[in-house]
Order: C-alpha cells, then sequence, then structure tokens
C-alpha cells in the first residue's frame, strides 16, 4: 500500500449532525467565529442560496484578517459561477481548483477530488459527506432535499485532518495533483484498539494510490460479531467487499444495507448495482430501500466502530477519487449513528428475495444494461489508467 497512514488520536469529541439545516449553520456559525485561519475542500458547489450563504461567510472571514483557503473540485464546481469565484478573490480568499479539465488528458479527467472537510482555527474540524447546493440545504426554507450526515469534530485528531488538507493543498500546485508525496504517519495500518472513548482517525484515498480507507473497512466487516450496517447511495462495492457482506451474514451477523430508493440523482448507477442483490438476499443480507427523498450518506457501524465520510466504498471512488473518512471508537458517537440507522430503516422499504425475482421485466433490462455499461467502461479506464 503506497502512502503513510494515520494513526488511532484518543481525547476526542464527535457530534453526528444530520441533514442539512442541522449542520450547515454550525458550519457558518464556525466559520464567523473564526481568528486565524479556516480551509474548505469540496466536490460538488453549485451556485444558489446555499452557496451564497457559503460565500459571504467566507467573505467576511477574510475582510477580518483570517487566511481563507477553499479547494474545490473542478468538475464537480463547474455551476459555481465567475461572479462567486471572484466575490471570493476579491476578498482575498485563496481559491485552487483540483485537476482542472482538459480536453487532452482524456482518462486523467476522470481523478477528482470528493472529499468534504472544513477545518477552522486547527481546533475544528466538520466531514463527512455533504456539497454546497440547494439539495443538501435551502437556508430560505431551511429544508434538506437530500439525506446527509456531517462529523464536528474536536481535539487531537484535527491536526490530521489539517495535515491531510495541506498536503493536497501544496500537491495541487502540480499538474498531477492527485498523486502527493508521502512523508508522515504509519507504515502499516494500525490495529484498531479493543475499546476506547473518543478514540478516532483519518482514513483515506488517494485514486489508486493508497486506499487504507478500503482495507479498514474489509478489515471491520471480516472481524464483525453482532452488527454491521452500511448506508450508501451508489452500490456498485468492491468484489472483497460483497464477499465479507456475505460472509458475516453466514455466520450470524446481523448484515443490513440502507440504500437509495427511486429518488436518486444517477438512476443508472442504482440499476447496475440491482445485479448484486440476489446473492447478498441469499447469503443474509438484509437490504433496505430508503423512500422519502435521495439518501447522500456514506456511513458504516460494525459493532462500536464507526466511520463517516465522502468515500461511497464503490470501485468507481476507489479508483479515481480522493476520498477521506472518520473512523471512530466512541459510545456516543456510535449510539447516534445506530439510531440514525434505526430512524432510516423504519423509512425504508426491505428488498424480500421473493419480491426482487418478481420484478417487472423492464427492471430486469434497466439492471441488464447498466451492469454491463459499469463492468466495461470501469475495467476499460482501469486498464487506460
Amino acid at each position: 500500500m503506497a502512502g503513510a497512514i494515520f494513526p488511532w488520536r484518543e481525547g476526542n469529541h464527535f457530534e453526528l449532525l444530520i441533514d442539512g439545516p442541522q449542520f450547515f449553520p454550525r458550519m457558518l456559525v464556525a466559520i464567523a467565529r473564526a481568528e486565524e485561519q479556516v480551509e474548505l475542500e469540496l466536490y460538488l458547489v453549485e451556485a444558489g442560496v446555499c452557496a451564497e450563504a457559503m460565500v459571504q461567510a467566507l467573505v467576511q472571514a477574510a475582510e477580518r484578517g483570517v487566511r481563507v483557503r477553499c479547494l474545490f473540485d473542478d468538475y464537480g464546481s463547474l455551476a459555481f459561477t465567475l461572479t462567486l469565484r471572484q466575490r471570493l478573490m476579491a476578498a482575498g480568499v485563496e481559491l485552487r481548483f483540483y485537476n482542472r479539465l482538459s480536453w487532452r488528458r482524456w482518462v486523467g479527467n476522470f481523478y477528482r477530488d470528493h472529499r468534504k472537510l472544513l477545518l477552522v482555527d486547527q481546533s475544528l474540524a466538520v466531514v463527512g459527506g455533504t456539497g454546497v447546493t440547494d439539495e443538501f440545504w435551502n437556508p430560505n426554507e431551511n429544508v434538506s432535499e437530500w439525506h446527509e450526515v456531517m462529523v464536528e469534530i474536536t481535539g487531537p485528531l484535527v491536526l490530521d485532518w489539517q495535515l491531510l488538507f495541506d498536503r493536497q493543498w501544496i500537491a495541487n500546485r502540480h499538474r498531477r495533483a492527485w498523486r502527493p508525496a508521502s512523508h508522515f504517519g504509519l507504515p502499516r495500518l494500525p490495529r484498531v484498539p479493543s475499546k476506547g472513548e473518543g478514540m478516532g482517525r483519518v482514513a483515506y484515498a488517494d485514486a489508486r494510490q493508497h486506499r487504507d480507507i478500503l482495507q479498514a473497512l474489509i478489515r471491520a466487516l471480516n472481524s464483525g460479531q453482532k452488527r454491521i450496517w452500511l448506508a450508501t447511495p451508489y452500490f456498485l462495492p468492491t468484489w472483497k467487499v460483497r464477499r465479507s457482506l456475505r460472509r458475516a451474514a453466514a455466520r450470524g451477523v446481523d448484515v443490513r444495507l440502507l440504500l437509495t430508493g427511486p429518488r436518486t440523482d444517477h438512476p443508472s448507477v442504482r440499476y447496475a448495482g440491482h445485479r448484486y442483490y440476489p446473492r447478498l438476499l441469499k447469503a443474509g443480507v438484509k437490504i433496505f430501500e430508503y423512500q422519502p427523498c435521495f439518501l447522500h450518506l456514506k456511513m458504516v457501524v460494525v459493532d462500536h466502530w464507526v466511520s463517516i465520510g465522502s468515500c461511497n466504498f464503490d470501485h468507481w471512488n476507489l479508483r479515481f477519487n480522493l476520498e477521506a473518512n472518520l473512523e471512530a471508537l466512541d459510545p456516543g458517537l456510535t449510539a447516534a449513528v445506530v439510531a440514525s440507522f434505526e430512524r432510516d430503516f423504519g423509512l425504508s422499504e426491505q428488498v424480500s428475495l421473493e419480491e426482487w425475482q418478481r420484478r417487472p421485466l423492464w427492471r430486469r433490462v434497466k439492471q441488464r444494461i447498466w451492469g454491463w455499461v459499469d463492468r466495461v467502461v470501469v475495467n476499460l479506464l482501469d486498464r487506460r489508467g
């Protein structure tokens, strides 16, 4: 495994924040209280009332002398207008874009920064899966159309998140921005502490170069004894993840998947992932499809171990994206995550093998077509990349 690895840190405090109306106001207040520096790393940034609120907070921070650095993915911020960009830069905000699109680079354009991170004064971090779009939060009505979670972190772990941001910020000056140098951390994946309170670790992925985020998940799945609950909006897991889920269910672990229902921004991805349902259901894995809105959160709980962040744990993300997740062992955070899952299971439809085998022909055709497209495209890009 190329790249260095972050250790476990103790003495941290975590708070789970569910949906935009809860976490965006907290993020804006943190920026408003910043005294020295603010860093923001995002994939999806689009003009709208949510972006207006964020831009205003960043501009005000920069104007009162706070150093503000923003690292946005170039593709994910295509709808972030020139006017908003100019407002940030005119106020003194340092603005960089990850992996500028270029027709000459073809496969190179698929490498994207998918991390979601806010840092304030090296003392607070907010991490998870949100973007700055009106789907995540409409401040005028204080509602969200997409279901998402973020985690607010204080304690020693914040400095590791700062190091991850600084590493990418520096690397982003160069053309091959997705492959920064590695001069920190541990040589191999650390053992998970047997127990703990306030224990946390930064897990990350550097687009094919480093994937301790995946290795940590597989290790957790293989060691789970009572409960494995996993939520993701795009269910295209690697073969090792699928095997680990089936084996866990076979040994009596309560394995549940919380997946997006019919309300999704990428129906083709949903249909492509359906091809994995039969074997998982036959192995005893329980599948729930969330109904109220688009489920965008990426969250896992294995016994008491929790992982929350930007990574969908799918083969596409892990080939081409920068990702970052919080791993934690903390009774309070675990209890909040379990409660969130239980609420969402109650708002979902459970998929049974019998009902799945009776699904209409048109759904079978879409599953077959998009599953084939997914296999062909990913395999082709993997060879060329």
